[in-house]
């Protein structure tokens, strides 16, 4: 089950004039109060970023090498029930190596061949398995792995709905502060942001990354924030 932190964040300075309000010039009494909030879920979910990248003497061969990883990888992930849609396969990128000398012209050495897969995966006890499986068909990078919670549009919900609580609370408590009434909402901003922080791992890919209780153990921080000028009256 999802362990939920959740706390509303006391900004240093409570009053907060922003650009767009100060270019509107309000000529009334108001209050302008800044409301955020910080969930902390567990993650049940994982988005694995690994890569294959070879070097041959001909483009062909650094092809197919490349090319024949990427299937035998994928032919494991769907015996393994992985469906075809958590998957997703980039195109080639093949490059031509070089080798310079001084004063001589560059000596053409082989090619390099690279491909990507980013794998979704809902169950993170069998992260770590997929992982040795990638190892096991050829692929030789893993770029990332990006811990997140499958119940990401709840959670981010439940952040925006405590930014405006705590909105709502900062200019309850001025308000009263200062022996002043507040007379209604004059405006919301609300910004277009990212709220979700999925937790990054990096690594080298090699016999010994098994790190399978720091999988178990990542939380997922999703934040929120909302901005609010009140009318007094």
């Amino acid at each position: 089950m999802n362990k939920t932190l959740l706390a509303a964040l006391v900004s240093s300075s409570l009053i907060f004039v922003s650009p767009l309000i100060q270019a509107a010039e309000l000529s009334f009494p108001h209050l302008e109060t800044v409301g955020t909030s910080q969930l902390q879920v567990d993650a049940d979910m994982a988005e694995i970023n690994v890569e294959v990248t070879v070097k041959k003497k001909t483009a062909k061969a650094a092809k197919d090498t490349s090319d024949q990883a990427v299937a035998k990888f994928i032919a494991r992930l769907k015996q393994a029930g992985i469906a075809r849609d958590k998957i997703y396969s980039a195109n080639l990128n093949l490059q031509p190596q070089y080798h310079y000398q001084k004063d001589k012209p560059a000596e053409l050495t082989g090619y390099s061949a690279s491909r990507r897969l980013v794998v979704t995966v809902d169950d993170l006890s069998r992260l770590n398995e997929i992982l040795d499986s990638a190892l096991e068909e050829g692929i030789n990078k893993i770029n990332n792995i990006a811990l997140k919670t499958s119940k990401e549009e709840e959670y981010i919900d439940k952040a925006r709905l405590a930014a405006i609580q705590d909105a709502q609370r900062k200019a309850k408590k001025l308000a009263e502060g200062f022996g002043e009434e507040i007379q209604r909402i004059w405006e919301i901003r609300y910004l277009n942001q990212r709220p979700v922080q999925p937790v990054m791992l990096r690594m080298n890919a090699g016999p010994s990354y098994d790190i399978a209780e720091s999988y178990q153990q990542g939380q997922v921080t999703i934040r929120d924030r909302v901005e609010v000028v009140y009318k007094l009256k």
